[in-house]
């Protein structure tokens, strides 16, 4: 394999990252601040097993650090780059819905505007 196939496959890899809902829950919630594994089930609404199977899954990566406090693990982003990708995806999706909200309620707007127009004409036969 040539070093841009290297490159290209590492790439692959590091998007893979972000090819789960879940891991996209755990990078939203840490963004800003480390949190606990605990803090970070509560906010993502998924289940211990699943976010802890994540966060290695995310920390053996190099995406995250990971620290022990007692009895507790918290977890931040160690990769800034990841979650800066994130956010900007997520932002342009969700702009790309809600134009596409907009749009479908104008088609829904428009029909019903012919629906309308047509009842009208069938009124006048």
């Amino acid at each position: 394999m040539d070093s841009l196939g290297q490159v290209f496959e590492a790439v692959s890899s590091y998007f893979a990252l972000l090819s789960e809902p879940v891991r996209l829950r755990i990078l939203h919630s840490i963004c800003r601040e480390e949190k606990s594994v605990s803090q970070i089930v509560a906010e993502t609404g998924a289940t211990q097993t699943n976010v802890s199977r994540h966060l290695n899954t995310l920390y053996r990566a190099g995406a995250l650090n990971r620290r022990k406090e007692g009895n507790f693990i918290y977890y931040g982003v160690r990769d800034s780059a990841l979650t800066e990708i994130c956010r900007t995806v997520c932002t342009h999706i969700a702009a790309r819905t809600e134009m596409q909200h907009d749009e479908r309620s104008g088609m829904r707007r428009l029909a019903a505007d012919w629906d309308t127009r047509t009842e009208s004409r069938e009124e006048f036969r």
